[in-house]
Formats: C-alpha cells, sequence, structure tokens
C-alpha cells in the first residue's frame, strides 16, 4: 500500500470536521508566509537589477486578496499576483528605487517575523492541548 507524499491533500474530511493542519488559522498563516516569501525574493531581483537598463522593477500584492479569500472562508483560493511597476524611470529605463526596496525589504522581514511567530504560538497551543494543559 502506498503512502501519500506529506504535500499530497488527503481524502477531504467528514461532514462537520476539518483536519488540524487545514483549519481557517492554519492556511490564512501559510498562505501569507507564502505571500510574504515571494515578496521578498521579488524585492531581493530588484535590488540584484538597479543597474541593469530598462528592468522594471517587481511588485507583490496579495493581502486584500487573502483578506477576501479569508472573509469568504477559503484562505487556499487566494492569489499572490506580481506585476511589474509602472512608477517612472531613469533615462536608462530602469525604475528601481533602493530607498523603497530597502523599505520594503524591512516591511516584509517584520511581518514574516510577525507570521512565524503566530504559527509558533498556534502550535504552542495545540501542543498543550495534547499534552492536556501541562506546561
Amino acid at each position: 500500500m502506498l503512502t501519500p507524499l506529506a504535500t499530497e491533500r488527503r481524502s477531504p474530511p467528514s461532514k462537520g470536521s476539518r483536519p488540524v493542519f487545514d483549519d481557517l488559522t492554519t492556511v490564512t498563516l501559510h498562505t501569507a508566509l507564502s505571500g510574504l516569501s515571494l515578496r521578498q525574493r521579488i524585492t531581493a531581483d530588484n535590488i540584484a537589477n538597479i543597474n541593469t537598463p530598462g528592468f522594471l522593477a517587481g511588485r507583490v500584492s496579495f493581502e486584500d486578496a487573502l483578506a477576501d479569500a479569508v472573509a469568504d472562508g477559503d484562505p487556499a483560493q487566494r492569489s499572490i499576483h506580481v506585476a511589474r511597476s509602472l512608477e517612472p524611470t531613469r533615462e536608462d529605463g530602469n525604475n528601481v528605487n533602493l530607498d523603497h526596496e530597502t523599505l520594503t525589504s524591512m516591511d516584509t522581514n517584520l511581518r514574516y517575523s510577525v507570521m512565524l511567530r503566530a504559527v509558533d504560538d498556534k502550535f504552542g497551543l495545540l501542543s498543550s492541548a495534547i499534552r492536556g494543559g501541562a506546561a
């Protein structure tokens, strides 16, 4: 008998129940971490191409779509958009602004840290519940 891979979805739970790791909070936190991780990679790409003629900075947008998906009760049905910036360009056609990218990187790192703390707290509560509340 073959066992499913850890990344594969198992059969849907029975009506009225939900697997522990597929609850709204966990899926939302995972989605937010994925979006923030992509934003950090795009920001690093922007900085790496600061002197590339014609390069247009990338921008990652997911927060509004995630908020809407959470309001609808299904954060897994979110979308993370990467678009090219339409900000004015320099003479060489590049529009990467190092100040903006640095602030974006710092903001993204702080948000990522907060999301990781939320995941840690969530699993701490789960661990406590499994142990029967004993510390």
